[in-house]
């Protein structure tokens, strides 16, 4: 009896990891405003995890304030955590390629995720952040947190208008 219930149990804990691995997208019920491409398992249309603007609220929103070179004095900054994103649409590559609407192209180091609060800023001081303020989405680096950050490798990281990130 009490090897059958190890075998049971060793069955469900193999199937539910088994599962989280290739966790199932849900579909956007609007315009997606970001589709993640490249080197993921989890996808929701053919080769890509497309996500509109409830999507990723729904997946919680970071707040880092720091100043920056954008805006003036301190702002704060709401946004998904993109190690987050990463990991929900099982990246396996080593750097994610960030594509903007006006064709700006930028790299950044997945460990960059691991060791800074970086996110997909969705707003700016409680407001979204639009089109021409930079938006829809803005890579944001937490620039007050360490000194090293405040320098032109980061802020060039730090893309705005997002529509597309490829994982490499």
């Amino acid at each position: 009896m009490l090897f059958k219930r190890i075998a049971i149990s060793l069955i469900l804990i193999f199937t539910v990891m088994s599962g989280a691995a290739a966790q199932s997208l849900s579909q956007p019920a609007n315009k997606p405003i970001l589709v993640i491409s490249g080197a993921i398992e989890n996808k929701n249309k053919e080769k890509t995890a497309e996500f509109d603007r409830e999507m990723l609220m729904a997946l919680g929103l970071q707040v880092v304030e720091t100043t920056n070179p954008w805006y003036d004095g301190k702002t704060r900054f709401e946004g998904v955590h993109l190690g987050q994103l990463m990991k929900l649409v099982g990246a396996k590559g080593t750097v994610i390629r960030i594509v903007a609407l006006n064709d700006y192209v930028t790299t950044i180091p997945l460990d960059d995720f691991k060791k800074f609060n970086v996110i997909l800023a969705m707003k700016r001081n409680g407001n979204f952040i639009t089109v021409r303020d930079k938006g829809p989405l803005f890579v944001i680096y937490p620039f007050d947190s360490d000194p090293q950050l405040q320098s032109q490798t980061y802020y060039t990281r730090s893309a705005w208008q997002v529509s597309e990130i490829i994982v490499e």
